[in-house]
C-alpha cells in the first residue's frame, strides 16, 4: 500500500546535501509541518553549513491516536511514518552523509516518532534531540535495550508539566537509551507552554556544533 507520508518530496533547508559534511532530519509534530520546524528550530539553530532534510506528515498527523497508546491503536500510519523516518536518513546517506555524520532532531510527535526510530533502528548517529517526547506505547513494564547505539549523545528536553507528553515516559526513554549506550542529557523544564525553549535551542546546536 502507498506511503501517505512519502506522496510528497522533503523539504530541504541550510546547505545543499552535495555540499555539507553534516545532515540533519528534522521531524515536526502533530498540526505542525516542515516550515514551522524550520522556524522554530532551524533557523534558530543558525548552522547554515548543515544540510536539513524535514519530511511531511500526511494531513499534519504521523500517527492518529496518543503515543502512550496501545501500538496497534496507531497502525498502520505508525509503520508507514517509521518508514518516513528511515528514507529521510537514506535520502541524507545518498549524498555521501552517513548516520555517524547525521543528526535527528524532533519536536513533540515528531520526537515520539524519532525515539522510537532509533529504539527500533539502534546504530551510532552524530547525535539526536527528541524535543518533548518518549517511546511509542502503552504504560507498562520498561522497554527491554533492542541493541546498542554505541555512544551516540541524545539530548532531551521536555517540561514537568506538559499536557502530551507525560514526564514519566520521557524518563522511562531515558533510561532505556542509557542501557542501549546512548550518552544522555535529559533537562527537565517548568515551561506551561507546549514549545521549544532556548535552552533547548543552545543544547541541539551544540550538539550538532560537535560535528559540524
Amino acid at each position: 500500500m502507498t506511503n501517505e507520508h512519502l506522496a510528497q518530496p522533503f523539504i530541504h533547508a541550510g546547505s545543499s546535501l552535495d555540499e555539507a559534511d553534516v545532515g540533519a532530519v528534522v521531524v515536526h509534530g502533530r498540526g505542525q509541518d516542515p516550515q514551522f520546524m524550520v522556524a522554530a528550530v532551524v533557523d534558530r539553530i543558525d548552522l547554515p553549513q548543515v544540510a536539513y532534510v524535514l519530511p511531511r506528515a500526511a494531513g499534519h498527523s504521523w500517527y492518529p491516536a496518543r503515543f502512550i497508546e496501545p501500538l496497534e491503536v496507531n497502525e498502520p500510519h505508525l509503520g508507514r511514518a517509521l518508514q518516513a523516518c528511515d528514507s529521510a536518513v537514506r535520502t541524507v546517506g545518498e549524498h555521501g552523509i552517513d548516520p555517524e555524520h547525521t543528526v535527528l532532531i524532533g519536536f513533540s510527535q515528531g520526537a515520539c516518532l524519532l525515539s522510537e526510530y532509533i529504539v527500533r533502528n539502534p546504530r551510532p548517529y552524530a547525535g539526536v534531540a527528541l524535543l518533548t517526547g518518549g517511546y511509542i506505547g502503552p504504560p507498562g513494564p520498561p522497554r527491554e535495550p533492542s541493541g546498542s547505539l554505541s555512544g551516540t549523545p541524545v539530548f532531551m528536553g521536555s517540561s514537568r508539566h506538559d499536557a502530551w507528553v507525560p514526564l514519566s515516559r520521557v524518563e522511562e526513554t531515558a533510561t532505556l537509551l542509557h542501557a542501549m549506550d546512548a550518552q544522555v542529557d535529559l533537562r527537565i523544564y517548568d515551561d506551561r507552554e507546549h514549545f521549544v525553549n532556548d535552552d533547548a535551542i543552545t543544547a541541539t546546536r551544540q550538539l550538532i556544533a560537535k560535528v559540524a
